[in-house]
């Protein structure tokens, strides 16, 4: 069974894992992200590849916005030098193998689609609710990347017109509505008080209070998932997909809220739709990466 080297690029860390065509992970390493970037992970891969000399392929996600097609870095600021880096023919011409880059939102959604929640769905949208507001498109078992690889790029639909201003300069995207940032917002704006630390409540245990009936913890529980399930209704009337998979850091506490959430996209809905949570937490993007090589190494 062949062996992918499956790369997940953030902005603190990277994830390496060798993974087999089932999603079984081999090996599992994570190291801090160093610039400049290409270089160090050149570094890192060869060093892998003297561990597991039979590899077949590497798959990255990365943040920031790909072109899928020629493995070029188009667009990301956070990690100085990144952008414009033509990573695919590099580590090509390095390794001697076949590399494939995407997005890591996409390869996350990509994992969930091929070997997660969404296995058995052919239209999938994964959304990923972290400090930000993620989103990857996988239909046919295909990522769709958009012309300028910048497709499932949820978190920039417009929610409120001449709303709040986004990071990326517009106003009233929707991550500042739906989005772990967000949340902090609407807990400072309703003065949301821990009980049981006197102190403005921490997201983590903002819908827990909710669930035992603390009233500004409601108030931004409804304001934040009626933002979401707009944004999910949307998607629907865009995508028609048949599976929606939520995951990311908010998702940790989806047992005090999900309920709710299919509730309120209940009553939008255009058609049948499935809401899933999402199978895999911190390694969705290292697996999606890899399967990003497997379907093409066969």
């Amino acid at each position: 069974m062949k062996k992918i080297l499956g790369i997940d690029i953030g902005g603190t860390k990277i994830r390496l894992g060798v993974v087999k065509e089932n999603g079984e992970v081999l090996a599992d390493k994570k190291i801090p992200t160093k610039l400049p970037l290409y270089p160090y992970l050149e570094e890192q891969v060869l060093k892998v590849m003297t561990e597991f000399p039979d590899l077949s392929g590497i798959g990255i996600g990365t943040r920031g916005m790909v072109d899928a097609k020629t493995g070029v870095v188009t667009f990301e600021t956070e990690l100085e030098g990144w952008q414009g880096t033509p990573v695919k023919a590099q580590l090509e011409a390095a390794t001697g193998l076949r590399v494939e880059i995407n997005n890591d939102a996409n390869c996350a959604a990509l994992a969930e689609a091929k070997i997660g929640a969404a296995a058995n769905f052919q239209k999938v949208v994964c959304l990923t609710i972290g400090t930000k507001l993620g989103g990857g498109f996988v239909f046919d078992g295909q990522v769709m990347n958009g012309t300028h690889g910048g497709a499932g790029e949820v978190g920039h639909l417009i929610l409120y017109p001449n709303g709040l201003v986004c990071g990326c300069g517009r106003p009233g995207c929707s991550e500042q509505y739906v989005s772990g940032t967000a949340l902090s917002r609407l807990i400072q704006e309703e003065n949301v008080i821990d009980p049981e630390t006197g102190q403005l409540a921490i997201p983590q245990n903002l819908f827990r209070l909710a669930t035992n009936g603390h009233t500004s913890a409601i108030v931004v529980r409804e304001r934040f998932l009626s933002d979401f399930a707009v944004v999910i209704s949307t998607l629907q009337a865009v995508l028609d997909m048949d599976c929606v998979v939520v995951g990311g850091g908010v998702s940790d506490s989806a047992d005090d809220w999900w309920e709710n959430l299919l509730a309120k996209v209940e009553s939008l809905k255009l058609s049948p739709l499935e809401l899933k949570r999402a199978t895999f937490g911190n390694e969705a993007g290292m697996l999606g990466a890899a399967m990003l090589i497997i379907d093409r190494v066969n």
